[in-house]
């Protein structure tokens, strides 16, 4: 144990090694959460026409089963051949990637908008809000709550799935344990453990906190509820 703890001191005490695990934390971030953005984006327009149209519902929920059943090394190396990329660009673990997090956040997205109580949608009608303005003004914003912890899930997936790039060449923490398996280095092997885990943990919670940065009417209703605790 010892010993090991003296060849990791060692590793992280060189200059190039901390230069290189900052650059593969910085890559590995872009690749997941880059991705990660798309896939929302694709996802709500995609809740948008499956909760519009009954039979578009129905063949997203089945081609997103579908695709997010495709091993992710597989859909690493087809892609080059299907966008024209090199098999080296990491524009491939983007596109996988994005596939994978509008594939996982369908079905979220089209529960977070059905949550969206009926009687809110057809207040908003009556305003004046036509379908457009009403989606983004209302009924997404609302759906935030429960479409959050379908995101924060597709975002662990991802800084996971990154790694996977590592064995067909591409950035990211994964070099990090494809490098300590070459060289029976185990000190690397751990540090990347170590750093998914950590990117992980900080973004899940970045993602609570953006949670409650979109929903403040819950703030407000938790304090009221916390007042009338009191005054009772």
């Amino acid at each position: 144990m010892g010993d090991f703890f003296s060849e990791l001191g060692a590793y992280l005490s060189s200059a190039n090694s901390r230069s290189e695990i900052l650059g593969d934390l910085l890559e590995h971030s872009y690749l997941a959460l880059l991705p990660l953005v798309l896939g929302i984006v694709l996802a709500v327009a995609a809740g948008w026409l499956g909760q519009r149209w009954k039979i578009a519902r129905s063949v997203l929920l089945v081609v997103s089963n579908l695709l997010y059943t495709i091993p992710s090394l597989a859909l690493f190396v087809v892609i080059p051949g299907i966008i024209g990329s090199k098999i080296l660009d990491s524009v491939n673990v983007i596109v996988a990637l994005t596939i994978y997090t509008t594939a996982l956040l369908v079905r979220p997205v089209l529960d977070a908008l059905d949550a969206v109580p009926p009687h809110v949608v057809a207040a908003a009608t009556a305003v004046g809000y036509r379908p457009a303005a009403r989606f983004f003004g209302v009924e997404l914003p609302l759906s935030v709550p429960v479409l959050a912890a379908g995101v924060r899930v597709a975002a662990v997936s991802n800084i996971s799935l990154v790694s996977v790039g590592a064995l067909i060449g591409t950035g990211g923490l994964g070099v990090l344990f494809t490098d300590g398996f070459q060289r029976e280095y185990f000190s690397p092997i751990v540090v990347g453990i170590v750093l998914t885990m950590l990117l992980a943990l900080v973004v899940d919670l970045l993602l609570v906190y953006l949670r409650k940065l979109l929903t403040p009417w819950e703030r407000a209703t938790t304090s009221k509820s916390t007042v009338k605790v009191a005054a009772a």
